[in-house]
């Protein structure tokens, strides 16, 4: 068996995830503090993948990133790299699919956050990089988490719009969920079956560790109150 499909598949959740869970933060935290009216309109547009057909989105990357289309075409001419048909381009298009799951989970969680621990970290003179990732961020972090590992699960996987922008090929795009398919199409049960049980585990193992984290997250609360 071989396994290069699950390693892959591994490495792209991982990249895409540890993309967006900074790019979901400076989202979240920023978006937060705009007006309504703003925060509303930006987070229609960003959430929209969320609702979106993968295939949808898969497209729409074709049509950005594609040999013959604008941002892809220059990238081909000045540095001589596909944004299509490469393991790397999985992780565009996962990026983008998982990119709403973070962002809403790191906003809700810095919506709940207590601003008067903020505005008395300033009254003594800490600085904010110093309120957000030594205060702001610990009081959060069971959501973030939370979203993080639905992210990372999300990204594991994908199958839509990675296979319309990377496509399958052995030993250089193959993930697990492409791979299921593609041994479906050609009447391999028993190796397809192998490969669904390896899926079913991993996201056991997922969707166990954001209930241990909600559990952690529900315990923990009357200790906030306390403060």
């Amino acid at each position: 068996m071989d396994w290069f499909p699950l390693l892959n598949s591994l490495r792209i959740a991982g990249i895409s995830t540890a993309f967006i869970f900074f790019a979901g933060l400076f989202a979240a935290y920023y978006i937060a503090k705009t007006p309504p009216v703003v925060k509303g309109l930006l987070d229609v547009v960003l959430t929209l993948p969320l609702v979106l057909p993968p295939t949808v989105i898969g497209y729409a990357l074709l049509r950005i990133l594609g040999p013959n289309r604008l941002v892809g075409a220059w990238v081909l001419h000045v540095f001589g790299v596909r944004l299509t048909m490469t393991w790397w381009s999985a992780v565009f298009a996962t990026s983008v699919v998982i990119f709403p799951l973070m962002y809403r989970t790191a906003r809700g969680a810095f919506e709940s956050f207590d601003e008067t621990l903020a505005y008395s970290g300033q009254s003594i003179g800490l600085s904010n990089t110093y309120i957000f990732w030594r205060i702001r961020m610990p009081y959060c972090r069971q959501g973030i988490l939370a979203g993080t590992v639905l992210a990372f699960a999300r990204a594991l996987g994908e199958y839509g719009a990675t296979s319309m922008v990377a496509g399958y090929i052995p030993g250089v795009t193959a993930t697990v969920s492409t791979t299921v398919y593609q041994l479906w199409r050609t009447n391999d049960d028993a190796l397809a079956f192998r490969w669904v049980t390896v899926n079913l585990a991993i996201s056991f193992v997922v969707l166990l560790a954001v209930n241990l984290i909600e559990k952690s997250n529900e315990k923990s609360k009357p200790d906030r109150y306390r403060m």
